[in-house]
């Protein structure tokens, strides 16, 4: 594929793997990109998951049309992106290394050797001339790992983007782009907002025409949406209108309470998206926290605790900065219902949220009293 003059997507398809990072359901695959800038001097953008080595190595010498590279910019040193680094550097042993100091360290960790008389340094700000083409090196620590560095190329105005508006998804998945996307982001860089922030505030002193990220579709067409998105996600803001609820049930009764509360909702005109956490993708319902501005959590007193579906949400949400959200909770227990306390405990380092007044206690089973508590929680929810 041509991304534009000069520049060829050399990168691989991976349908063989199941779950990406060892947890992240991927039933689209996923993409390891990797890109050849062809100047007087050539540049190769990251190799791919070493699984892949002998395609992405055969992607690249039909590519190089008999000519060597010069450069590998190795700008992620994840292994799905680094795995084929030594490869390629038995491969082409004039090549020198592109890479932060951190990079280098990380080489020694993962191949024993940090190519010592190989290395070149790519400092912040720093810049490459390739002949035509002058590379402009901007350094995005913890997004997501603290080695990271992107690449703009003053001459093409072309972001290669490492880890950033990459995607969940093989290149030859037709889905949605913003859907798979926003689960990779707060999967896995989520935690970073501040860090993405920082990077975005860098890249605005920049004209994009295209962005080449390390994982999921070049991005040509409408760069602002996708920028926009970024925003929204890392400033940690509503990105849609809605009300999530997020509930687990042992014996129903819970469940029963998230039905009518949703019908409740429903039928004054908001939009409810509901999930059972023990039967869910857990991705997906961080996901979809994140991305509406108001939530309901509705869970079960269990073992002096909280049923631990809802214990793992709560800490996958709290490990990725939740903030800035209103939230509504309904408790159920038998004899001692404490769910609300433990979760409101869980979420004390979260920032800016705001809790509703009304509250749902539920004693077993559900009561003509707890409609009437649930009513009251739809209607403030709705006031907000």
């Amino acid at each position: 594929m041509q991304v534009c003059k000069d520049v060829t997507y050399i990168g691989v398809n991976d349908r063989q793997t199941d779950l990406f990072e060892g947890q992240f359901l991927v039933p689209n695959g996923m993409a390891y990109n990797s890109y050849l800038l062809t100047d007087e001097k050539i540049a190769v953008f990251d190799s791919v998951d070493a699984t892949f080595k002998n395609v992405w190595l055969n992607n690249l010498d039909k590519a190089l049309n008999g000519r060597t590279p010069d450069y590998l910019i190795v700008q992620h040193m994840e292994p799905d992106h680094s795995g084929s680094l030594k490869a390629f550097a038995e491969k082409y042993p004039s090549a020198k290394i592109v890479a932060s100091t951190r990079a280098f360290i990380m080489m020694k960790n993962y191949f024993a050797t940090d190519f010592i008389e190989r290395q070149l340094i790519a400092e912040d700000g720093g810049s490459l001339s390739l002949g035509t083409h002058v590379l402009r090196f901007i350094a995005a620590p913890m997004v997501h790992w603290p080695e990271v560095f992107v690449t703009y190329d003053e001459t093409s105005k072309l972001l290669f983007s490492a880890d950033a508006f990459g995607k969940f998804g093989a290149l030859d998945a037709e889905e949605d782009w913003a859907c798979e996307a926003r689960r990779y982001y707060f999967g896995i860089v989520g935690k970073y907002g501040v860090q993405v922030q920082s990077l975005l505030k860098k890249l605005s002193n920049f004209k994009i025409s295209t962005i080449c990220p390390l994982h999921g579709p070049v991005l040509k067409d409408n760069l602002q949406y996708y920028i926009d998105l970024y925003n929204t996600w890392s400033s940690y803001n509503m990105e849609s209108e809605g009300i999530f609820i997020a509930y687990t049930s042992v014996y129903g009764n819970t469940k029963k309470a998230v039905e009518y509360l949703a019908e409740c909702l429903q039928s004054r005109g908001v939009k409810v998206v509901v999930t059972d956490l023990a039967r869910c993708d857990m991705s997906e319902a961080v996901e979809d926290a994140f991305r509406y501005g108001k939530a309901v959590l509705a869970t079960t007193t269990y073992n002096g605790e909280i049923f631990p579906f809802m214990r793992e949400f709560l800490h996958e949400l709290t490990e990725r900065n939740y903030q800035n959200r209103i939230v509504g909770f309904i408790e159920n227990g038998s004899w001692a219902p404490m769910a609300t306390r433990v979760m409101r405990t869980m979420l004390e380092k979260s920032k800016n949220l705001q809790y509703t007044t009304a509250t749902v206690k539920i004693l077993s089973a559900i009561t003509e009293e707890n409609k009437k508590q649930i009513e009251a929680l739809a209607e403030e929810l709705c006031s907000l």
